[in-house]
């Protein structure tokens, strides 16, 4: 497995939280020079986490594709490899008592 395949989750998690942030510092800047309303009495920081995760979001669907689609497969990758270890530790089991039921029989 490549290095850039190994890391594809830490890789897409950690640019998705960058574009979160990069929404936030904007939708921040647009409401400390009023082009955007800051909210009614105390709820400025909610309201700009909320603008902001509306924001991201379709922004990383749109231009995280890529590494969506890698860690996508490094997660298919690791789930076929735990099924096929318990598929061979199954047929293990299976083999030792047919084994030991043949020999009560």
């Amino acid at each position: 497995m490549s290095s850039s395949r190994s890391h594809a989750t830490l890789r897409y998690t950690t640019m998705r939280l960058g574009i979160f942030v990069g929404c936030l510092v904007v939708v921040g800047l647009l409401a400390q020079f009023g082009i955007i309303p800051s909210g009614i009495g105390k709820s400025n920081p909610i309201w700009m986490v909320l603008l902001a995760l509306v924001v991201s979001a379709p922004l990383s669907y749109v231009l995280l594709r890529k590494q969506r689609d890698a860690m996508s497969e490094q997660i298919v990758g690791g789930v076929g490899r735990a099924k096929e270890r318990l598929a061979a530790n199954q047929s293990q089991e299976d083999g030792a008592q047919q084994r030991g039921e043949s020999r009560t029989v």
